[in-house]
């Protein structure tokens, strides 16, 4: 565990199998240049409308404008491909506030499909992204993109294929992310150093990790605050195919329920399954490697304050991902065993203190599994233990995200 963080379309099944990609009708490249000339002359209160068929583009396409919606026809009915793209990285790169974009799905980018930076109110509803040829290092790395932003929705939406995260929120507050689909990405949802947010009533399955909390040690904005509840979280067993050295590179394959270095994170009812190296993982930033010399001064390593409680969980755990996880369940599980529901790397803040007074612990509170397995990451992972009594505790509920969308 040494260098351990803790609508599928026809197209994706048969390319994830080893079939051959079912022909596409031909793309329209003259829409290209309209689209563009619209983007660009976008003024506040503009809707774009974009109709049905598939449009072919070869270079990114980019928003810089404020009030503005981009509308398809629906879902699988405008298409934007982008395969071959020679310009450009996103598909669609948005950087302006009060931003809806729906009804359509963008295909093939040579970056991220959907990135929206730095914005404010942002609606993403109704929209695919994906890679056709399945599972791929070559793909783009993130499906739906919205990093440093505030006030976000995404729902109803659908990414396959992401070489790092489908659906990922990065250095944001105050987000919704909800009846979602995420699969064969390596990460299916990643919120990353974001403050408030619920992820709510989605599924992710056949990822690498499906639903992943983290803190990563480099980024300005620590996050917290995390409700993940109402999901199905089953069968992501996909073989990490992300970029060498990447921090979603070190996700084990067969990942269901990842917290990472985070704080107050809040995951109940929901039904987790079938994850063959853990239903669930806690873990710290350390069980990557970091060292203390590479992170930012503030940053907080130790997950602290998780909740979890009133799942559904079944399987899992009988087929780890890696050397080090393989040796660690015939150590505490035998050769037929499998790891209970809760794996922790056993990194905690031994000098935490509350109201002035040394209160050392993992501040980990765990009901309704079937055990946990503490990996001893600290002691060099060399006598784990299976005792749950120390996570036998009670925090106070989390607050509801309340976006205000009418």
């Amino acid at each position: 565990m040494r260098h351990c963080v803790l609508a599928l379309t026809t197209a994706a099944l048969l390319c994830a199998c080893g079939g051959a990609e079912p022909p596409q009708p031909p793309a329209d490249t003259g829409y290209a240049a309209t689209l563009h000339q619209k983007l660009l002359d976008a003024k506040p209160g503009d809707v774009i409308e974009i109709p049905a068929g598939r449009f072919a583009f070869d270079r990114s396409l980019v928003l810089r404008a404020s009030g503005i919606t981009i509308r398809g026809a629906g879902m699988d009915k405008s298409v934007l491909t982008f395969k071959g793209q020679k310009a450009g990285a996103e598909g669609l790169l948005v950087n302006g506030d009060n931003f809806l974009i729906e009804n359509l799905t963008i295909e093939d980018s040579k970056g991220d499909g959907l990135k929206i930076s730095e914005s404010n109110h942002v609606t993403i509803r109704g929209v695919k992204v994906q890679w056709t040829g399945g599972p791929s290092t070559k793909n783009g790395g993130y499906g739906l993109y919205p990093v440093k932003t505030t006030n976000v929705l995404i729902e109803d939406s659908v990414a396959i294929a992401a070489s790092d995260a489908g659906i990922y929120v990065g250095q944001s507050k105050d987000v919704i992310v909800r009846r979602s689909r995420a699969e064969f990405n390596v990460a299916g949802i990643e919120v990353e150093n974001t403050v408030n947010a619920d992820v709510y009533d989605n599924v992710a399955t056949n990822n690498t990790g499906g639903i992943l909390v983290f803190n990563m040690p480099a980024l300005s904005q620590q996050g917290g605050q995390i409700r993940v509840f109402k999901n199905r979280i089953v069968d992501n067993n996909t073989d990490n195919f992300g970029a060498k050295g990447t921090p979603v590179a070190s996700v084990p394959a067969g990942s269901g329920m990842v917290i990472n270095s985070n704080d107050d994170v809040e995951i109940f009812d929901n039904d987790i399954a079938d994850n063959r190296t853990a239903n669930i993982i806690v873990s710290s930033v350390y069980s990557t490697g970091y060292k203390d010399s590479s992170m930012a001064k503030d940053f907080d390593p130790y997950p602290e304050r998780i909740n979890i409680y009133g799942n559904r969980l079944k399987g899992g755990g009988n087929s780890p991902d890696g050397v080090d996880l393989k040796a660690l369940r015939m150590a505490t599980m035998g050769l037929t065993g499998s790891f209970p529901d809760v794996l922790w790397d056993g990194y905690f803040n031994k000098d935490r203190k509350v109201d002035g007074q040394p209160a050392p612990g993992p501040q980990i509170c765990l009901a309704d599994v079937s055990g946990v397995i503490n990996a001893d990451g600290p002691n060099g992972y060399d006598n784990p233990t299976t005792d749950i009594a120390p996570f036998r505790c009670s925090l106070p509920k989390l607050p509801a995200i309340d976006l205000k969308r009418t």
